[in-house]
């Protein structure tokens, strides 16, 4: 049977530090766009979705060419739901209309940075890993070995004193989720019940292509970052 694949765009309506986030103009675009355009010019995806609770969202997502076969719901719009339960309704969903994935592929709306090359790149380390999970990552730009703690009585101290005196450079390099997509094997994620803890493998972006966006200054920074990036067409 030939694969299929999925790509689930997240993109609840409510946000509280940025309002409209999901569909906020980003360097001339709603920043939903840029996620459906990287998905969809992959060309890797049977499917291209947004999993949301706004009709606005939907209306928006499908003007740039993603399908919104249903609605989210109630239960996963609310701000204690996590990503894990979007994804698992949204494939329960599927698979009530008589469609299974072979893969499927997260996506966040404010990713702008995502394009289709590094979707493919990394289906493709999926496949030749036969990894259960690959979520994009990005170094520490400082050593967290060497970070601090403040105290209650407002004194500061290291937080791992037994790094005091190492260098930056003899120290293990560690990373963090980027917050721009994550694939999976939907039958590891469905025995995981969305909560895989082997087989993940990391594919690293480079500081300059990541910025996490929580408030207006972040907006302004990814913007700054975005532009920069497309004058010297890197992206």
């Amino acid at each position: 049977m030939k694969e299929r694949n999925v790509a689930i765009i997240t993109a609840r309506g409510g946000s509280k530090r940025i309002p409209k986030k999901n569909i906020k103009e980003f360097c001339g675009e709603p920043i939903i766009a840029y996620s459906i355009r990287a998905a969809l010019e992959s060309r890797l995806f049977d499917e291209v979705m947004v999993s949301t609770d706004s009709e606005k969202i939907a209306r928006i997502a499908e003007k740039y060419g993603a399908s919104v076969p249903f609605m989210r719901s109630e239960e996963t719009s609310n701000d204690f739901a996590t990503t894990a339960d979007v994804i698992l309704e949204v494939l329960a969903e599927y698979e009530k209309r008589g469609e299974e994935f072979d893969y499927a592929c997260c996506i966040y709306p404010t990713a702008p940075f995502l394009t289709a090359k590094k979707l493919c790149v990394a289906m493709e380390m999926m496949k030749e890993k036969s990894a259960a999970q690959l979520t994009s990552v990005v170094a520490y730009s400082f050593p967290p070995q060497r970070s601090f703690v403040i105290d209650t009585d407002g004194t500061m101290c290291y937080k791992f004193p037994e790094y005091r005196q190492k260098r930056s450079q003899d120290l293990e390099k560690m990373y963090h989720d980027a917050g721009q997509f994550y694939i999976y094997r939907v039958s590891c994620y469905k025995n995981a019940k969305g909560k895989i803890a082997q087989g993940i493998i990391p594919f690293i972006l480079p500081e300059m292509e990541v910025q996490d966006i929580d408030n207006e200054e972040d907006w302004k920074i990814a913007e700054m970052k975005y532009m920069i990036l497309k004058q010297n067409e890197a992206i």
